[in-house]
């Protein structure tokens, strides 16, 4: 797939895509939400910068080291915003990519950041050829541990200390899956 064209990425409950003006409310509400934030690096987002990311996000395309791109979570069924997962590719080491994801509480243990991360994922390895994805998680973010576990990611790391966050020193663990162990007709 050349990235220039991206439209966007299905599966089976979701269409992963570029965020549009219409997701703004969505955006912002659970961008708001404290509990969504708990692990995440921020606390909360205003009107201005919601609608600047959007706007960047919306031309953004997927693949450019160094800068993430945040696939948009539509929801087949009635096509609302769920969330959304980014993709990195390393800058410095360009064959190797970093997932993120971000779901609104009411859609959150439904399997739906799953589906989307491992769409992600397949797309990293086929569409971009990476070599290995990572995602890293504060320790205490179970949730977040199982899903990556779920994934078949294995633990590469536990990080002592190894973020300031939110006012005090978090512990994180790192996750990886290489392209050669991900399976070619992933369910999940």
């Amino acid at each position: 797939m050349n990235t220039r064209t991206f439209i966007c990425l299905d599966t089976p409950r979701l269409i992963l895509r570029r965020f549009r003006d219409t997701d703004l409310a969505s955006f912002m509400a659970y961008r708001n939400d404290r509990e969504v934030a708990r692990y995440q690096s921020w606390e909360s987002i205003s009107r201005a910068e919601a609608a600047k990311f959007i706007a960047q996000q919306s031309r953004q395309r997927p693949g450019i080291p160094g800068k993430w791109f945040q696939f948009a979570a539509e929801v087949k069924a009635g096509g609302a915003l769920a969330g959304d997962c980014a993709l990195l590719v390393i800058r410095t080491t360009p064959r190797i990519g970093e997932i993120g994801y971000t779901f609104a509480r009411a859609y959150q243990h439904s399997g739906l950041a799953a589906e989307a991360a491992g769409a992600v994922i397949d797309f990293a390895f086929r569409s971009l050829e990476l070599n290995r994805v990572i995602a890293t998680t504060d320790c205490r973010n179970a949730p977040s541990v199982a899903l990556m576990e779920r994934l078949g990611m294995k633990r590469a790391g536990h990080f002592l200390h190894n973020a300031w966050f939110k006012g005090e020193w978090c512990d994180e663990y790192q996750y990886a899956v290489l392209r050669e162990d991900w399976p070619r007709n992933r369910v999940s």
